[in-house]
């Protein structure tokens, strides 16, 4: 059986009738990621960077982060299959980690007795592979038996792209494939287990095809004991879609096969097998779905007319997913967004429906009730200006002390450690009237890393250039002086529906709010006088923080909006005295690399430093390189005349001009970034460089992957290079 998923759908990354001329690029020749001259120019500049940060200063900074990282004090978070909790650790014994599992006694307990099964430091060193540890997919056993197959995914350099080997959790070892256990060759792609002899698997392995984003294209049904190029191909999607996955859901009662089109980052078609045929789920290409046993629940990107009702984008809608496929299109709204509330996520108990939302990019939490006409709860749990998430512990737990409406709270805040709680969900009724308790306790809590209590958080508005207003959290120490003499580090992503959250981090808080210089000079500050960072989070246009309309303002044309907002943000902690431009640097990463580049060649004059990390900058020829034609929904398609118009007023590798006074800058990058990778990273310092503008700064991790870093002592060192450039440059004067 071989089904192409074709649809009505026009495809974003269809090949145009005519190409956008390519603009002049004398250093496409680092493009050769590989390459021995290439390697050479990154080692180059690699030295020269690590000559000026590398010093004693940094290397205390480094070892504060790392200790951090290595803290073994940490919440140690884990997922709960039949009677095991299991989690991933690292730590300063073990870099790579550990695979584990405890009892529910024994992690609650202050100090837990874990079954270590897997050393992932052991097995790089048995294979001679810088393994990384992805996760493990556990096949559900028979009723009344232990979980205790897996398919454990691992990348050999920290990229997208993993071999998956089975794994025996009670044994605690691999399934020799000799002996007909899996072990499919690295790829990017995805595994589920069909039944304990069989996966469906989504592969860009061996001769299977590839989308033009480098992801899989079609998906096979492996049985044990065939290789993977032997397998029949089961669904199949056209070349200029993003990625096809395959899925099996194996719950009780209501086992289903799906199948994903994933046409672009916003757009897919979803199919459930049913008598040997891929159905479609009939909706929208722009309308997310999910389902949960009986019901189907969709939330659309965009407004979505039902017979004749209207439903907004960013609502919550469900439906009994039989009759919906049978043509039913009765639907009950479970949440509708307003100007200030978006739903941000959703998890299901075995009674229960828990939704969390951010109001103003603060959170709450309503728990609904199907068996009473989806009647909503508030779960008092939410304090202001902090980040709280309720998920499921495991809707189908039936172990004695267990419940499958057992559901577990993650609160944290700029100021606040993370806590991890365990509650209970039930039915009461009071004064007649139905509702939803909670009963809940404390069951973990991260240590604090710095003073938290030395510093407040404060959310502000901004104007954006169109009158939109902008929040912004301000992290600083308590009776903050407005001279404008404070290093600010501005921070900020806009990008993909991403929300930007209050997160405690013991990195910014010792390697930026604690940081003190023996000396600020300028106007307003004396010789000597000692001050603190403060640290900036802005909620920009082009993320999620209000929902998909806060997301859709700034796509492809209107990408400008999102940096109208961040230098807004930059305009306002100026005016308000919170800083100025010699003291305000930007940090980024990844699409937050794309902003800060924009500030760099947009608004040179609002910032002193500018770190900008696995960027993409190089928006011509972005989607020809690794995983960049999967973002054509996101940023447009340079191939396009018309496209590109707007495209090149964002490309900062196309901006840059001579003759003007660009902030200080350092781009940093990993050679085994399959998803942007380095090249566009390289080329923006190769062209900086040779157009002789001052203080420009390079660094290329030669491991780590998208993250940059695969263990603690690599992101130690990511993050320890970013936060001392921009304190030299900010505080100090001397990057």
């Amino acid at each position: 059986m071989t089904t192409t998923a074709a649809d009505s759908a026009p495809a974003s990354g269809t090949a145009p009738t005519e190409t956008a001329p390519a603009p002049t690029d004398e250093n496409i020749w680092l493009e050769d990621i590989y390459g021995e001259e290439q390697l050479a120019w990154v080692r180059e500049q690699n030295a020269r960077t690590e000559d000026l940060l590398e010093d004693a200063e940094y290397a205390r900074l480094e070892g504060g982060i790392l200790e951090v990282l290595d803290s073994t004090d940490k919440i140690a978070m884990v997922s709960k299959h039949g009677e095991w909790y299991y989690n991933f650790w690292k730590d300063q014994q073990n870099p790579k980690g550990l695979w584990r599992r405890t009892s529910w006694d024994s992690y609650r307990s202050d100090a837990p007795e874990w079954e270590v099964l897997l050393d992932v430091d052991a097995l790089a060193a048995a294979d001679g592979v810088e393994w990384v540890f992805h996760g493990a997919n556990l096949l559900r056993p028979e009723p009344g038996q232990p979980y205790r197959r897996a398919m454990v995914a691992l990348s050999p350099d920290g990229g997208d792209a993993n071999r998956y080997r089975e794994f025996d959790v009670e044994a605690r070892a691999f399934v020799d494939p000799a002996a007909g256990g899996f072990d499919l060759p690295t790829a990017k792609g995805n595994v589920s287990w069909l039944d304990p002899d069989t996966l469906l698997v989504a592969s860009t392995a061996g001769d299977l095809p590839r989308t033009a984003s480098s992801y899989a294209r079609t998906a096979v049904r492996v049985h044990r004991g065939t290789a993977l190029g032997d397998a029949p191909r089961i669904f199949e999607i056209p070349e200029d879609h993003m990625m096809a996955i395959v899925a099996h859901d194996s719950t009780p009662g209501f086992e289903r096969t799906f199948a994903v089109d994933w046409i672009d980052f916003f757009n897919r078609r979803t199919f459930v097998l049913e008598d040997g045929d891929w159905v479609p789920v009939d909706v929208p290409t722009d309308v997310n779905t999910g389902v949960h046993r009986e019901w189907l629940l969709f939330r659309p990107q965009r407004d979505w007319t039902v017979n004749g009702t209207t439903h907004a984008a960013g609502s919550l809608l469900a439906a009994d997913f039989q009759a919906y496929l049978a043509g039913d299109r009765e639907l009950t709204v479970l949440f509708a967004p307003d100007a200030h509330t978006s739903l941000q996520s959703w998890s299901w108990t075995r009674s229960f429906l828990l939704l969390n939302l951010l109001k103003d990019v603060s959170s709450e939490i309503r728990v609904l009730d199907p068996a009473e006409a989806w009647s909503p709860s508030p779960l008092d749990a939410c304090p202001p200006l902090h980040d709280v998430n309720a998920f499921a512990v495991d809707d189908e737990d039936d172990a004695e002390g267990g419940s499958g409406d057992d559901f577990w709270l993650v609160a944290t805040g700029f100021t606040t450690p993370s806590t991890l709680t365990r509650g209970t969900l039930s039915r009461s009724s009071a004064d007649g009237a139905a509702g939803v308790v909670s009963s809940h306790a404390v069951v973990k809590a991260s240590p604090s890393f710095f003073n938290d209590g030395d510093y407040e958080v404060q959310q502000h508005f901004a104007v954006s250039a169109d009158g939109t207003k902008v929040p912004y959290f301000q992290v600083a120490a308590r009776g903050l002086v407005l001279d404008g003499q404070n290093p600010t580090q501005l921070s900020g992503y806009g990008g993909f529906e991403v929300s930007r959250t209050p997160a405690y981090s013991g990195t910014i808080g010792r390697a930026w709010l604690e940081r003190r210089t023996a000396a600020v000079q300028g106007d307003g500050a004396a010789e000597g006088h000692s001050r603190g960072g403060v640290y900036v989070v802005a909620n920009i246009r082009g993320g999620g923080e209000y929902g998909p309309s806060w997301h859709r303002a700034a796509l492809q044309e209107n990408r400008h909006r999102a940096y109208e907002d961040f230098a807004a943000v930059a305009r306002d902690l100026i005016s308000r005295g919170v800083t100025s431009r010699e003291r305000l640097g930007c940090v980024g990463g990844s699409n937050g690399g794309l902003l800060v580049g924009n500030m760099l060649t947009r608004y040179p004059e609002l910032f002193g430093a500018v770190s900008c990390g696995v960027p993409l900058l190089d928006m011509r020829r972005y989607t020809k390189l690794s995983a960049g034609h999967s973002w054509i929904a996101e940023y447009g398609d340079p191939d396009l005349p018309e496209h590109w118009e707007f495209m090149k007023t964002f490309s900062p590798y196309h901006q840059l001009k001579d003759g003007v006074d660009y902030p200080e800058t350092f781009i940093w990058t990993a050679t085994s970034d399959d998803r942007v990778g380095p090249v566009q990273a390289r080329k923006m310092a190769a062209r900086m460089l040779a157009m002789g503008i001052p203080n420009i700064w390079f660094h290329e991790a030669l491991e780590g992957g998208h993250a940059g870093a695969s263990d603690n002592r690599q992101a130690a060192a990511l993050q320890g290079r970013s936060q001392h450039f921009l304190w030299k440059a900010l505080a100090e004067g001397t990057a």
